[in-house]
């Protein structure tokens, strides 16, 4: 007997990764092996010297072929055993093991958007629905477009064993979002890589696309982000703790916007629920700052925080990396580890 294993990787498009995969069958209970593929058709390597090698890491059930089919997650390699200039999780790594006594938790806020013949699913041909405000977590025929995709997607996801926490349509038609978390750094980036995957692949069944775009619609429309939830073993047991990580969030303010999603500017406007790109600004429950302490974090004087820059299209890899050097860096310097 056989089965097959779908090959997962992140490819060298900018200023926007894409995902890409192919699938091999393999003998039951053989081992993952290595495998190649041309990198001059993936942005990641030239023609004369085409090829690359995906590694394993990551492995789970294949929901959507089922039996004992996996979906398999690499990182991509040169020839030469070196990771890939693309390869952003290799340089997450050495970070999370750097602060790994630190125990840093994340949820990641998956924000996306469905489209159908050029326009965002749920709009008429012409012109534009009624304004935002009734969809958010909406019910009915006329307010929600896309469950049955967004359902289908949360079942894949538990199925395969990934660490989705929750859905909920959001403020625009044809909007929604998917939690993962909590987790470690790398495992909730792992996570995530898969279940966009998997929504991108369970969408095609519906003919129906899902985009990362953070500004999908331009205009009074929200955008669409990555909100990122993060605590350490101090910040959930230490109010200063949450202190320490927002002021040094602050003080790389500008080197986290570059790295947070490409077109951050057109989302990052100040209005619908952002804080300006070039600005940044710390508050308890408010979501109009760059990163919020929540209400209830505050009360009990320990939590964790929730950074609302990041974009949809962010690489969670590069999120996590910025995010954990920063913040686990100022806790330890402060003694508070």
């Amino acid at each position: 007997m056989s089965y097959k294993a779908e090959y997962i990787w992140i490819d060298g498009t900018e200023p926007t990764a894409r995902l890409r995969s192919k699938t091999r069958i393999l003998a039951d209970g053989a081992e993952l092996p290595d495998w190649s593929f041309d990198g001059s058709s993936t942005n990641q390597a030239p023609g004369g010297n085409s090829d690359c090698i995906l590694k394993p890491v990551f492995t789970c059930p294949d929901p959507i072929r089922g039996g004992d089919n996996k979906l398999v997650l690499c990182e991509v390699f040169l020839v030469d055993g070196t990771p890939h200039e693309s390869n952003t999780r290799a340089k997450l790594r050495p970070v999370a093991e750097r602060y790994a006594a630190q125990e840093s938790w994340y949820g990641i806020e998956q924000e996306y958007t469905f489209f159908k013949d050029g326009r965002p699913l749920g709009f008429p041909e012409r012109g534009f629905p009624a304004p935002q405000g009734f969809y958010y977590c909406g019910v009915g025929a006329d307010e929600v477009f896309g469950r049955d995709i967004v359902e289908a997607h949360m079942d894949a996801c538990l199925a395969a064993g990934l660490k989705i926490s929750g859905i909920n349509a959001e403020v625009m038609p044809g909007q929604w979002e998917f939690q993962i978390g909590p987790a470690g750094p790398v495992e909730v980036a792992d996570h995530m890589w898969v279940a966009r995957w998997l929504l991108y692949r369970i969408a095609e069944d519906y003919g129906v696309s899902a985009t990362l775009d953070p500004k999908p619609v331009a205009g009074d429309w929200n955008g669409a982000g990555a909100h990122t939830n993060f605590s350490t073993k101090a910040m959930r047991e230490s109010y200063d703790a949450i202190i320490t990580a927002c002021e040094a969030l602050a003080e790389k303010a500008e080197e986290h916007v570059a790295g947070y999603g490409a077109d951050i500017e057109r989302r990052l406007t100040g209005m619908h629920e952002t804080s300006a790109w070039s600005e940044f600004s710390y508050g308890v429950a408010d979501r109009s700052a760059s990163v919020r302490i929540p209400w209830q974090a505050e009360i009990d004087k320990r939590g964790y925080i929730e950074d609302r820059r990041p974009n949809a299209n962010v690489d969670p890899y590069v999120v996590t990396r910025l995010i954990t050097s920063t913040c686990c860096a100022a806790l330890e310097k402060a003694g508070q580890v």
